[in-house]
């Protein structure tokens, strides 16, 4: 099934179950007022929340309504927990080769990971505010998986059974602000604004044989402009599946329902893909010609960024955002 969330009823939104076109949707307000709700009584809710889905297939669903992307927030406007991985070799390895760094031994066997902000989620279509283009504003095109309650120290087997729906995320990021918050030893803060979350969640059995080894094996295409910028395949490449990622998080605490852990940034070995950021094309770039050539997203930019099934059928609707100027406080 698909779920999302209307901008109504406060800040956490409106659940809703979207059918599989993605056309149409239905309140599930008599089953939870929001997509944290059912999160939170998983067990009980999902399979009322089933039994609506495929109401609303049949045409059987009383107050059905046309679904319009623009009324969507965030399928979690706002979550108790957002953590992004690290899980693409190629990425990490280009990236650290381009500043003359060598990959640590212990990535191989321990995923890279941070904790990102959580507070507030851009809706699909709300656009990406930024005070400055000389921040080096940057999208990062990524899947993320969401959990119900995980306890302490789950294995990776333990964890897999606590992925409950999957979606995209557009994790943005301000590139010039990162090394010298790196310099500092503690980790990103000023430099990892909101994210933005794709239109619909899914449940991984909605996703079909492309979720396989907890992975998502499809290609994630972005736009810029509506220009072709990248499709890089998802199931390859991933050092680390989304059951490893979970696990590490929750290695020494538990995880609250409604956990978002992210991908981090697809890349593969493959260039000729293309790539899921500014700061990996940059990078082949860089690489290639000896400086990077392509600048950093400016005011006016568009990004798209969406997931199709092999029969080109989006699977969670695309977030299409415009990058604007952000007013400071009294300027309106």
């Amino acid at each position: 099934m698909k779920l999302g969330s209307l901008k109504e009823g406060g800040r956490d939104g409106t659940l809703v179950v979207v059918s599989r076109d993605l056309a149409r949707a239905v309140r599930a307000t008599g089953i939870a007022a929001t997509l944290q709700q059912a999160l939170d009584d998983w067990q009980r809710a999902a399979p009322r929340l089933v039994a609506l889905a495929a109401a609303l297939e049949a045409g059987e669903a009383e107050g059905a309504f046309e679904l319009e992307f623009d009324a969507l927030a965030a399928p979690l406007p706002r979550a108790y927990e957002f953590v992004d991985g690290s899980a693409y070799l190629p990425h990490v390895e280009r990236v650290r080769r381009a500043r003359g760094a060598e990959v640590p031994e212990s990535f191989y066997t321990d995923p890279l990971m941070y904790q990102a902000t959580s507070a507030g989620f851009l809706g699909p279509r709300d656009p990406v505010r930024v005070v400055s283009e000389d921040y080096g504003i940057d999208l990062e095109a990524e899947i993320v998986v969401i959990t119900d309650d995980v306890p302490m120290a789950a294995t990776p087997e333990q964890a897999a059974a606590h992925i409950q729906l999957v979606g995209l995320v557009n994790d943005v990021s301000l590139r010039n602000l990162i090394p010298a918050e790196l310099a500092k030893g503690f980790g990103f803060l000023q430099s990892k604004p909101r994210s933005a979350l794709s239109p619909v969640f899914v449940t991984p059995d909605e996703l079909g044989e492309a979720w396989r080894g907890n992975k998502l094996h499809l290609p994630l295409l972005t736009h810029i402009n509506g220009e072709w910028f990248g499709a890089p395949e998802a199931g390859e490449d991933m050092q680390f599946d989304f059951a490893q990622l979970v696990a590490h998080a929750a290695k020494t605490r538990p995880l609250a329902a409604g956990t978002i852990v992210g991908s981090g940034t697809i890349a593969n070995q493959d260039v000729s893909r293309g790539a899921s950021c500014f700061a990996e094309k940059r990078t082949v770039e860089a690489l290639r010609d000896g400086k990077p050539s392509t600048p950093f997203l400016k005011f006016g930019d568009r990004v798209r960024i969406e997931m199709l099934d092999r029969e080109g059928r989006s699977l969670f609707g695309a977030i299409e955002q415009k990058i604007e100027r952000q007013p400071l406080p009294g300027q309106g």
